[in-house]
């Protein structure tokens, strides 16, 4: 019988770098970009902002795993759920012209389950011989 290899460690992300994953080298080589940019187009001051803004998010979306999620995918969950909350409450308010509407329809639904339909005897001998012959019996139809 043939052995086959088997994978193993599929969800571990290829190293380039030492210990620095593609993921994470091209979300650092972004950042690096913009923030060359902002010293070239910026002051000196904002430019110190936008560094230390960039490269606090550059350092969370690269480095930062939550719970073995990547910060990326945290985010888009957190933002999911603030979109689609999983509670759903309905609280419809009925005015009294809804009400005594729906009290209208309640006593017409009882009235017409109060009719009781006759059977006639000829009908109960052939449901009485369908089941005595386990349905066998089919009574001819009308």
């Amino acid at each position: 019988m043939q052995q086959f290899v088997v994978p193993q460690f599929i969800d571990v992300e290829d190293r380039i770098f030492g210990p620095i994953t593609v993921r994470q080298f091209l979300i650092l080589l972004a950042t690096g970009l913009l923030i060359f940019i902002s010293y070239k187009l910026a002051d000196f001051t904002l430019f110190v902002v936008i560094t230390l803004f960039l490269g606090f998010l550059a350092i969370m979306f690269a480095f930062v795993r939550v719970n073995g999620q990547d910060f990326h995918y945290v985010i888009l969950n957190i933002i999911q759920t603030l979109r689609h909350p999983s509670l759903r409450i309905w609280r419809k308010d009925y005015s009294d012209k809804e009400l005594n509407y729906l009290r209208k329809q309640e006593i017409e639904e009882v009235a017409e389950k109060e009719i009781i339909k006759i059977a006639r005897p000829e009908r109960i001998r052939d449901l009485a011989l369908i089941v005595n012959t386990g349905g066998f019996y089919r009574p001819e139809e009308d």
